[in-house]
């Protein structure tokens, strides 16, 4: 009981340490706070990206209001970001070839293939980058009802419609088949 107790205390105290100071992750640095067309969002969660044995990126969900449940950020209204450290060089394609791969594991045939001509859009967009080299700054902000790809503080290419797009996104690593287990748990805040 008191290991519980323990553990409790430990999580809500790196949880407010979180929201108070941001996160710093494989050295990078997340902000606690964020704003997208502005709105002001909060630091929800964030963690690693790791494939097989490599680093490859760090990423952090900012949110209106914090949330701890994957259905909860799902069906949260507003203003949202996605914000991606590389921490390594990845190229083009292959970046939107996982990102298509994540939406396609969380969404049906159907559902997938109303989404695809945007995930086209959204790999061409990326086409056009070349590559996403290590220190790159991507984001996926939404806004009104729009997805728009951020790089180095710039947007690039031309807004994404549709909220089941952004949800769409989110799905990659906050749906039933996550890319990495315990980054979806990192980015919701979880111990």
């Amino acid at each position: 009981m008191e290991t519980l107790m323990t553990r409790m205390l430990a999580a809500m105290l790196a949880s407010f340490v979180l929201a108070a100071n941001g996160a710093e992750i494989a050295g990078v640095k997340l902000d606690d706070r964020a704003r997208v067309q502005g709105s002001e969002l909060v630091l929800n969660g964030a963690g690693l990206r790791k494939r097989i044995i490599f680093d490859v990126y760090v990423i952090g969900l900012y949110l209106p209001d914090k949330k701890a449940d994957a259905s909860a950020v799902l069906a949260l209204a507003g203003n949202k970001r996605v914000a991606i450290r590389m921490l390594r060089d990845v190229g083009a394609d292959q970046f939107s070839s996982a990102l298509t791969d994540g939406v396609r594991a969380n969404h049906s045939d159907a559902e997938f293939r109303n989404l695809e001509p945007r995930l086209q859009e959204l790999g061409a967009t990326m086409a056009g980058l070349k590559e996403a080299t290590k220190g790159m700054a991507i984001t996926l902000d939404f806004a009104a009802s729009q997805t728009q790809l951020v790089v180095d503080g710039k947007p690039v290419g031309r807004p994404i419609a549709g909220d089941d797009f952004y949800r769409a996104l989110l799905r990659i690593w906050l749906g039933e088949k996550p890319v990495q287990d315990d980054l979806k748990k990192a980015l919701l805040g979880q111990p």
